[in-house]
C-alpha cells in the first residue's frame, strides 16, 4: 500500500479514493449522459481510477461502462484496463424468499453487459433481510461465478459481525465489506474492525462526508428544516441526530475547519482523510458532481494528518451519543427511523 493505492486482493490495487456513482442515478438532479462520461474520465487522470457502481442504481453501470469504452478508444485498451469497477448485486426484498442461482448469475450477466466487459473486477453482496436465511447460500452461487471467471474479487456491503462471520466461515473468499464510516459514524470500529483484521477484510466507505453536510456549506448554519433536498441529506441528518444534535456537529465543524485551515484544504476532504486512517480501510467512496469536484476529491489522498488533529476530532467524538450498535443495524429495521426511508425492491423489472 502507497498513500495513493491498496492491494484490495492478490494482485489486485484500487486508488484509495473511489468515485461513488449514486450521484449520477438521478436523484440528484437530471444527468447529461455525456458530460457525465466526461466528467468519469476526468476522474480518472486526477488518479482516482476505482468507480463504484451498483445493480440499482439506475443507469450508472451503463455510463462507466460508456466510458470505459471511449477511454480504450482514444488512449488503447492498457490505458482502460487501470479502470477498475466495483457493482453490487442487491437481490430485492420480495425476492429474497426464493432467490435462486439463476437470478444471482442474471444480475450478474446484466452488470456484464452493461459495465462492457467479460469480468467484474468486485461484486458486492448486499442482503436486506436477515429473517430470510439464505444469504451464505447466495453467496456461495456468487462464489461459482468467480471460479468460471465472471468475477474477479467478492465482497459484501453492509452485513453486520455475526453474519459477515458466518460467510467468512462458510468459506466465501472475501475480500472487502462496502459500509458507512464518518466521523459521525464510527461503528465499524466496534466489533466488525476485528473480525475483518483477522479474516483479511479490508472497509471500502462510504458516508465520509455525511451526504454533504461535512461540508464548508454548513458550518455556522442554522439546523435545516424539512423537507430536506435530497434522500441522502435526509439519511445523514438523522445520523447527525444520533450523533448528538445540530450543535454538537458545529463543534465537529469547527474542529474539522480549522485542521482543515491547517492543510490547507475543506472540512470535506479532512473527514474523508480522517477515515482513510482508520483500522482495515482501504478506500473512501465519494462523489463528484463536476470535473472540479474530482480534482478537490484526489486531494484526499495527499493530507496525513497528525496526533494533534487526531486529538481535536476525538475530543469531539467523545461527546457523540451514537449511532449505536453493529454496522447498519438501526437501517435494518424498516419500521425505524432509519430504515423506513430505505427503498428495497429497485431490481423488479430489470432488463
Amino acid at each position: 500500500m502507497t498513500a495513493k493505492t491498496f492491494e484490495l486482493g492478490p494482485g489486485y490495487t484500487i486508488s484509495r479514493v473511489i468515485r461513488g456513482g449514486w450521484q449520477l442515478a438521478g436523484g440528484h438532479g437530471a444527468i447529461d449522459r455525456n458530460q457525465a462520461v466526461t466528467d468519469l474520465i476526468a476522474t480518472f487522470d486526477a488518479g482516482i481510477w476505482t468507480y463504484d457502481c451498483a445493480d440499482i442504481y439506475t443507469g450508472v453501470e451503463e455510463l462507466i461502462g460508456a466510458a470505459r469504452l471511449r477511454l480504450a478508444s482514444a488512449r488503447g485498451l492498457d490505458i482502460a484496463a487501470r479502470m477498475k469497477v466495483h457493482t453490487k448485486l442487491v437481490p430485492d426484498l420480495e425476492r429474497l424468499a426464493t432467490i435462486s442461482r439463476d437470478y444471482i448469475r442474471g444480475i450478474v450477466d446484466q452488470s456484464l453487459r452493461r459495465l462492457k466487459t467479460e469480468r467484474l473486477d468486485l461484486v458486492q453482496f448486499h442482503w436486506w433481510d436477515y429473517d430470510q436465511p439464505r444469504y451464505v447460500e447466495a453467496m456461495g452461487w456468487l462464489d461459482e461465478l468467480r471460479r468460471e471467471g465472471k468475477v474477479r474479487n467478492l465482497g459484501t456491503t453492509n452485513f453486520d459481525t455475526p453474519r459477515l462471520a458466518e460467510i467468512l466461515a462458510a468459506g466465501i473468499p472475501l475480500v472487502s465489506q462496502q459500509l458507512q464510516y464518518s466521523v459521525l459514524d464510527q461503528r465499524p470500529a466496534h466489533k466488525l474492525a476485528a473480525l475483518a483484521k483477522t479474516n483479511g477484510v479490508s472497509f471500502l466507505c462510504y458516508g465520509s462526508v455525511a451526504g454533504g453536510f461535512l461540508s464548508d456549506r454548513w458550518l455556522g448554519v442554522a439546523e435545516p428544516a424539512t423537507p430536506l433536498e435530497n434522500r441522502s441529506l435526509v439519511k445523514y441528518k438523522l445520523i447527525i441526530d444520533d450523533f448528538g444534535g445540530w450543535d454538537l456537529f458545529q463543534q465537529l465543524l469547527q474542529a474539522l475547519k480549522a485542521i482543515g485551515d491547517r492543510h490547507g484544504v475543506d472540512i470535506a476532504t479532512i473527514a474523508s482523510a480522517w477515515v482513510l486512517e482508520q483500522r482495515q480501510v482501504a478506500a473512501v467512496i465519494v462523489g463528484a458532481r463536476n470535473q472540479a469536484h474530482a480534482l478537490a476529491n484526489a486531494k484526499i489522498m495527499d493530507v496525513a494528518l497528525d496526533a494533534d488533529d487526531h486529538a481535536k476530532i476525538a475530543a469531539v467524538i467523545a461527546q457523540s451519543q451514537g449511532p449505536l450498535g453493529d454496522v447498519y443495524t438501526l437501517e435494518r429495521d424498516r419500521h425505524g427511523r432509519h430504515g423506513s426511508i430505505m427503498h428495497y425492491n429497485l431490481n423488479a423489472g430489470r432488463t
